[in-house]
């Protein structure tokens, strides 16, 4: 993957990425307002979370191109606080959350990115859609011929007019196209005005009216770590599709310490935490949107419309903005896990559909991407748990060799002392590590265990074949008398 310089991440793409940032703007609306709902608190939090988020994370973001703003991932980590203490405890928490994150960045969380397997990330990837689809079924479903109607031309201008016409992105043009058919015509459809009032202001600086002491701090924290470990992770694994899908590199910690920084300031002018989206950020990649300025377009349109033509957002039809949803959905789903599923090791397959079924049901990433590690984790460790010894003769009957192969650690070192249960009995016995290694304390545990079982009964024992880090610590942490000794 390629980088390119900071200069060229402003002003290298600057008509693709204004118009790109103009789509999302439009798009963001809706979903700001239904994330704000969702949290229990006014549309203008979320409204004012994605403006904020948006412009700042265009400066000090590691990832140009991806669009951050208020999330339901997040939203949903906020409710309890939200309900019990109100809305200036979820600010304070936002900031909290903020500092958290810009310290993980601080710290490099991004690179223990490395142990997410590869089927946790297509779970992930396909559970997002899923989800993203899932909140655009209040919008489609149950409601009338012409909501239909709405949403099927709306995918018809997204996927065929770009065969024809490119200058302008096609979400744009539906949007603009099917808003006037419904003003023209006065049609009575849902629209983003149905989701929330929208207050024509720009946000001001103030501190949450919070007491600034311990019990506060115990009161805001759990949600506050909740926010930054679901946003960092949402964030970094947005990061690395977009990495895939634009082929340029980004920078993960950077990545981490500007969400922080966004949050923080965020806070403080009445927004919620937010962190990167997966479905704006589809919507900008495939609007044209390569660079930062798309995401600075992006939040100033968006206040833009708020405070300029809020009158005119809030009579777009919700079946127009379902729609677009729609394709980002279809587009963001890995078609190919299908094949996936039937020719990826069983134990892979399981893992990416167990990430699927626990962010679905939970509607929390954070806790299916764990549920994936944690499983793919359990079921490496058995896979590579199985040890197994030959008996090799030596050149007189009075010695036995025994060949060690496979992975000596915590989860296989009693099949290791079993498999010594039933020693031939001989004068000298040789125990040749040259397939094996030794991981752990528990490995050099089952080592200890099999010398001084053999030992016991009048035999004695070498070691050999020890590479140089089994060796070490082996060196360090056995008891057996001979321990290090006799071994090459």
């Amino acid at each position: 993957m390629n980088t390119i310089s900071y200069k060229e991440q402003w002003f290298g793409n600057i008509r693709g990425d204004i118009l790109a940032g103009i789509v999302v703007a439009l798009a963001l609306i809706p979903e700001a307002i239904a994330f704000s709902i969702i949290a229990g608190v006014d549309p203008m939090v979320g409204l004012y979370a994605s403006f904020s988020i948006s412009v700042i994370i265009a400066f000090v973001g590691g990832r140009p191109g991806m669009i951050s703003a208020a999330t339901g991932a997040m939203a949903l980590a906020m409710v309890l606080l939200v309900r019990d203490h109100g809305l200036d405890y979820l600010l304070a928490a936002t900031v909290l959350t903020g500092l958290l994150q810009l310290t993980f960045g601080l710290l490099k969380v991004a690179r223990f990115m490395k142990f997410i397997p590869r089927a946790v990330m297509i779970g992930f990837v396909n559970s997002l859609a899923i989800l993203i689809f899932m909140a655009q079924v209040p919008f489609i479903f149950g409601i009338n011929a012409l909501t239909y109607v709405f949403v099927g031309v709306t995918l018809a201008i997204v996927y065929v007019l770009p065969r024809f016409f490119t200058a302008i992105p096609a979400p744009l043009i539906a949007i603009l196209v099917l808003t006037g058919v419904v003003i023209y015509t006065g049609i009575d459809m849902q629209n983003v005005g149905s989701l929330g009032t929208i207050s024509q202001t720009l946000p001001s600086f103030f501190i949450p009216s919070v007491p600034f002491n311990f019990e506060t701090l115990q009161i805001i924290f759990p949600t506050a770590l909740a926010l930054s470990v679901i946003g960092l992770l949402e964030s970094l694994l947005t990061a690395s599709i977009i990495d895939d899908a634009t082929e340029t590199g980004s920078d993960k910690n950077q990545e981490a310490r500007g969400q922080g920084i966004a949050n923080i300031i965020t806070g403080f002018f009445g927004g919620m935490a937010g962190c990167a989206m997966i479905g704006q950020s589809g919507i900008n990649v495939r609007s044209g949107g390569r660079g930062r300025l798309s995401s600075f377009v992006a939040g100033v349109f968006l206040m833009f419309l708020i405070i300029v033509l809020g009158n005119w957002v809030i009579q777009i039809p919700m079946p127009v903005l379902a729609g677009i949803m729609v394709m980002v959905c279809i587009g963001t789903f890995d078609w190919g896990s299908f094949k996936y599923l039937a020719t990826a090791p069983k134990a892979d397959a399981i893992v990416m559909l167990l990430t699927v079924v626990v962010v679905v049901y939970t509607h929390d990433l954070s806790k299916g991407v764990f549920a994936g590690v944690i499983l793919s984790a359990l079921l490496f460790a058995a896979k590579i748990s199985k040890v197994e010894v030959r008996k090799e003769g030596l050149e007189t009957d009075a010695s036995n060799r025994y060949t060690i192969h496979g992975q000596l650690f915590f989860a296989s070192s009693q099949d290791f002392v079993s498999e010594f249960d039933k020693v031939e009995a001989s004068q000298h016995v040789v125990l040749d590590f040259s397939d094996a290694s030794v991981w752990d304390d528990s490995g050099v545990g089952a080592i200890d265990r099999v010398m001084n079982k053999l030992q016991a009964q009048g035999q004695t024992v070498e070691i050999v074949g020890l590479n140089a880090s089994s060796q070490k610590l082996v060196d360090k942490l056995a008891t057996f008398s001979n321990a290090g000794k006799g071994t090459s």
